[in-house]
């Protein structure tokens, strides 16, 4: 018969406490040891524990860091996770009664909390890092291919001519709008749970300041029980991690569409494509599934914690503790190699001319700016010159000759619905109706002519720039602080 008399019940052992250890000991351990040198440091620093006892806890504390090897501890039953691991080893070293002045003023809720934020931060940073490397290559892909026409696809359809360059600004536009968001969803990470404690912070006069400072973060959060019950600093960063994965998700989906045969407009290099293994004709661009699905499961990741979280208690509670929070990581890994991925896709790939032209001309993409000039050269109403245009363009396409060989067309069309003959001559009519005329003549704000792309990368180079800034001081901070702690404890060890 099973003992159901002490903790752990075997059950509960096996399907919770053991696969939880494994999951966050790697991670828990080397963000609870950072934990416990600052929390030490600010003890002594505040009298609350005297220089001696601090001074025996850091010798011990650093002799258990540097004789635990990780990958060797696993889950006996001893130890329910690895914050009772390291208790238990400072009480065989010193005693019970120093090991226990470590925990003074301090519990394991505004630890894991605090834990889970340095976690979090470290896999943010390299996000937001990728993310910027992203961006930097799309914004030179894009000056590179600033005038190099594509056929823009609306429902499905040939729409109008544009350039891969306007296109690829348009993705960036999206791209920093998110990082933006991830950016200021990573702010919720700079704001330090310890001393908390349990709830209501501690009757001891803590340094709630000197710890934050010392784990890098920029200040305390401020109310005691929102640092232990609140979870926003979740649902706010994994709402802004989705929209990305999202957004890039679409430019996926274009890629495939382009890459068609019947479409052909997008040329994937030989490596990163793959032949069939019974068509030897066939060029599979199996990159573009692998981002399809990988950005779903990135999204779907997201979504998970964002549900897990949906209808919890406002208090301290397991659904946003260890094995919930391992289980968000994986986002962070799917969505890292999305953004690897594109990033040497994206600019690998090229147009193929050949293809614009031949769909270019089927579709007669360029039928918008006939109906446009026939407005301004020859003083139609724009109702007018759309059934002019439309007319032609259906004639062309019936005779399946390019719109530039469709002058006579046009003559008769122009001719039935003014019943005169038009001042645009066919020199003139096969101008207007150029791809390149097109793209030139779009030259207001956000359109695809070289001046107001040129100003939009600008502006996007400026934005990215200020983006990494940001980033490069948040480095800059950790790495101070991690040196200030450092100096910190071996003073507390020069007492021993």
């Amino acid at each position: 018969m099973m003992d159901h008399s002490t903790f752990p019940d075997p059950v509960y052992r096996d399907t919770v406490l053991a696969p939880l250890f494994e999951g966050v000991k790697t991670h828990y351990a080397a963000h609870m040891a950072a934990i416990n040198r600052a929390h030490l440091v600010m003890l002594v620093e505040t009298a609350i524990l005297d220089a001696a006892t601090g001074a025996k806890i850091a010798d011990a504390l650093a002799a258990i860091d540097a004789e635990t090897d990780l990958d060797d501890l696993t889950y006996t039953g001893e130890h329910e996770d690895y914050f009772f691991f390291v208790e238990d080893q400072l009480k065989r070293r010193i005693g019970p009664d120093l090991a226990g002045g470590l925990h003074t003023a301090r519990s394991r809720n505004d630890i894991d909390h605090t834990v889970f934020k340095m976690a979090l931060r470290t896999r943010t940073d390299a996000m937001l890092r990728g993310l910027l490397t992203l961006a930097d290559a799309l914004i030179e892909k894009a000056r590179v291919e600033r005038d190099t026409p594509i056929v823009a696809y609306t429902h499905g359809q040939p729409a109008q001519p544009s350039t891969f360059g306007h296109y690829l600004a348009a993705v960036i536009e999206v791209l920093l709008g998110d990082i933006t968001r991830l950016s200021q969803a990573r702010e919720a990470l700079d704001l330090c749970p310890m001393g908390a404690a349990a709830i209501t912070t501690s009757g001891f006069p803590i340094n709630r300041d000197r710890v934050a400072g010392l784990l890098g973060f920029t200040r305390p959060k401020q109310n005691s029980y929102g640092c232990i019950a609140s979870v926003d600093y979740i649902t706010g960063l994994y709402s802004a991690l989705k929209l990305p994965f999202l957004h890039l998700g679409r430019v996926v989906q274009d890629m495939g569409f382009w890459s068609a045969f019947e479409v052909g407009q997008l040329y994937v290099p030989n490596a990163l494509v793959q032949i069939s293994s019974i068509m030897p004709q066939k060029r599979n661009p199996v990159p573009i599934e692998h981002l399809r699905h990988l950005s779903s499961v990135t999204m779907g990741r997201c979504d998970t914690m964002l549900a897990t979280m949906h209808n919890t208690p406002f208090t301290d509670m397991n659904d946003s503790e260890g094995e919930v929070q391992s289980a968000g990581y994986g986002a962070f890994d799917t969505g890292a190699r999305v953004v690897a991925l594109m990033t040497a896709l994206i600019p690998a790939c090229s147009i193929r001319a050949d293809r614009v032209r031949a769909n270019a001309d089927a579709a007669c993409v360029t039928i918008t700016e006939l109906a446009d000039t026939l407005v301004r050269v020859e003083g139609l109403s724009f109702r007018q010159a759309h059934e002019i245009a439309a007319t032609t363009a259906r004639w062309v396409i019936a005779d399946g000759v390019p719109l530039a060989a469709g002058y006579a067309a046009f003559v008769t069309a122009f001719e039935v619905q003014t019943n005169r003959p038009p001042e645009l001559d066919g020199d003139a009519f096969a101008e207007t109706v150029a791809i390149e005329t097109f793209i030139a003549r779009r030259s207001v704000f956000g359109g695809p002519a070289r001046a107001p792309l040129d100003a939009a990368l600008a502006e996007y180079t400026a934005t990215a720039a200020a983006l990494s800034e940001a980033q490069t001081d948040r480095t800059r901070r950790l790495r101070e602080a991690d040196a200030s702690l450092t100096t910190a404890f071996q003073t507390l060890t020069e007492h021993s």
